[in-house]
């Protein structure tokens, strides 16, 4: 797969199908995850790969109870206001997290990046970006939330037996199955909307009105 069309098209795939996902498959995305730079290049960093149906069955339920409480506090009023302003893109987001949230016992896969000694958490993100790079290569939709590990810390390391008193603590999920929907380009608004040239509030000098990548 072209470099380019894996950075455009790989996007948030919550709905994916039961199927399994064959072991070199497996093997490709998680192989490929560790070879990402890391602070240090200390690889401060475990990935527990789940597709135990009893385990992934627990996991399930406490991302549902976590995905309510996520409505409850800081979601609250975001359905509300995107019916109120017509905002669509919101309102599938918000439709496909909740499936995610129903049917997550049957996600074929969840990968689950454990790190320590990483003060700010974000030294994990290079690997868990391989991840889903390396799964898009391979046809396999990826989502990232950290759902579980702001609502559900403590219960999912006993469900996992991770040894939190060594240090290790979750810094999310990362869910994994063949797509029920279709690959693309995601919509976002262009480049000169979101980025600054040299200093904060200046606008650059170039414009980019559509993608520089499509199919």
């Amino acid at each position: 797969m072209d470099t380019f069309e894996a950075l455009y098209t790989t996007r948030a795939m919550r709905r994916v199908k039961p199927d399994p996902i064959p072991e070199d498959v497996v093997k490709q995305m998680l192989d490929a995850a560790i070879r990402a730079p890391s602070p240090g290049n200390t690889q401060q960093w475990r990935l527990v790969a789940v597709s135990d149906r009893a385990v992934v069955g627990e996991l399930a339920g406490l991302y549902k109870r976590s995905w309510d409480e996520l409505q409850r506090t800081f979601y609250s009023g975001v359905r509300e206001a995107a019916e109120a302003r017509g905002d669509d893109i919101t309102r599938r987001v918000m439709s496909s997290a909740d499936w995610l949230a129903a049917n997550f016992d049957q996600v074929p896969l969840v990968v689950l990046p454990f790190i320590r000694n990483d003060p700010d958490g974000s030294g994990i993100y290079p690997a868990v970006w391989n991840l889903m790079l390396a799964a898009r290569a391979q046809g396999v939709g990826t989502t990232l939330t950290t759902v579980l590990n702001h609502f559900a810390a403590d219960d999912v390391n006993e469900v996992l037996g991770v040894p939190a008193d060594k240090g290790w603590r979750n810094a999310a999920a990362i869910t994994c199955g063949y797509p029920l929907g279709k690959w693309g380009v995601a919509e976002r608004p262009p480049v000169e909307q979101v980025v600054f040239a040299d200093r904060w509030g200046e606008a650059p000098e170039w414009s980019v009105p559509e993608p520089l990548w499509s199919y």
